[in-house]
């Protein structure tokens, strides 16, 4: 279990007749590896609804679970989805120790989320904007000076903004020619590629910020990107400067997380990698296992998403050669699982 799983099971204070449980439900599912912050907090509401209802004898019931759902006026479809498979995970859990629960069936996952894919030239747009960014006064914690490697990094590697400025200086190593990723959001450690063009960037990036008059910027415990002040940047300035590009580059931002956001440069790296192995003959038995490693998704059922859409895109891509696809990866999914990718 990582440090950070362990600093919230310490903090959460299950108090209901099922707090034990719960503590050995979650320590169960880290011991396999699985970083459960999100059941943990999902089961602290449930454990409080016990609470609050002065349940006394163990045993999950369907009336109970029904009080339960009535009280989540204010949650999404989809946030109810994820709170069911949790909840539901935890019943099997007491039926397998000797408690008779109600197993609630899952409700359907509704959602109509779809991720932005820019296209080539919006890409050199989104570059071009960001290369051109000025300051029109002095700001000593401005972090406008990341954004041009930043992006590019995104778009070339598939990262999540919060994977790519958790970098440290050692985990970046143009030897090799490859990233080092430490904190990715499954809790596991992978390595992701770099093309030659965005090492220049990278190159070319650390020649000016190693010119800033601040110490240990080389320490390879240190930030591989920092502010002027030293400290590492956040995911909101960045964002903010992003939007700024997508201004610039004259592609309309709807707010209010319908995008495009940040997270669509993964998406987007996603589709057009399957593109160019499609057009250099790669079949999707090959390239499909390269980009879920890449991406760090567990299995190919998070990757195949993006099959789907770039078939969707691309209609005349992925049709020569690589039919059987349609076979081996059946549609089964709903475009909202690409959030959680």
């Amino acid at each position: 279990m990582n440090r950070k799983g362990v600093f919230f099971m310490r903090e959460l204070n299950y108090q209901s007749i099922y707090a034990p449980y719960i503590k050995q439900f979650i320590a169960i599912k880290n011991g396999l590896g699985y970083v459960s912050l999100r059941a943990q907090w999902i089961l602290l509401e449930l454990d409080s609804f016990f609470v609050d209802n002065d349940v006394r004898e163990l045993g999950i019931t369907q009336q109970q679970v029904e009080q339960w759902r009535a009280t989540r006026i204010n949650d999404g479809q989809c946030t109810i989805y994820n709170k069911y498979c949790t909840l539901a995970e935890f019943c099997k859990y007491m039926c397998r120790i000797g408690y008779d629960c109600y197993i609630p069936r899952l409700p359907r996952k509704i959602s109509g989320f779809t991720p932005y894919i820019f296209t080539n030239e919006q890409m050199m747009c989104i570059f071009q904007a960001c290369d051109h960014y000025e300051l029109f006064d002095r700001h000593l914690n401005t972090s406008l000076f990341i954004i041009p490697a930043v992006i590019r990094l995104l778009y070339s590697t598939g990262l999540r903004i919060n994977e790519a400025l958790a970098l440290k200086n050692k985990d970046v190593d143009f030897d090799k020619q490859c990233l080092y990723i430490r904190k990715s959001k499954n809790g596991d450690e992978r390595i992701s590629p770099l093309s030659e063009s965005l090492i220049i960037v990278l190159r070319q990036y650390l020649h000016y910020r190693d010119r800033m008059p601040l110490p240990r910027l080389n320490d390879e415990k240190n930030f591989f990107f920092v502010s002027p002040m030293g400290k590492k940047c956040s995911q909101g300035v960045v964002y903010l400067w992003f939007k700024k590009a997508l201004a610039a580059a004259d592609i309309p931002h709807q707010g209010n997380h319908k995008g495009p956001r940040l997270h669509d440069l993964r998406h987007t790296f996603a589709v057009h990698s399957l593109v160019k192995m499609s057009k250099t003959g790669l079949d999707l038995y090959y390239s499909l296992p390269l980009l879920s490693k890449c991406l760090g998704h567990r299995s190919l059922k998070s990757t195949d998403h993006y099959v789907r859409l770039t078939a969707e895109i691309y209609q005349d891509v992925l049709n020569d050669g690589n039919e059987i696809a349609t076979h081996v990866f059946p549609k089964t999914h709903t475009n909202a699982d690409y959030g959680n990718n």
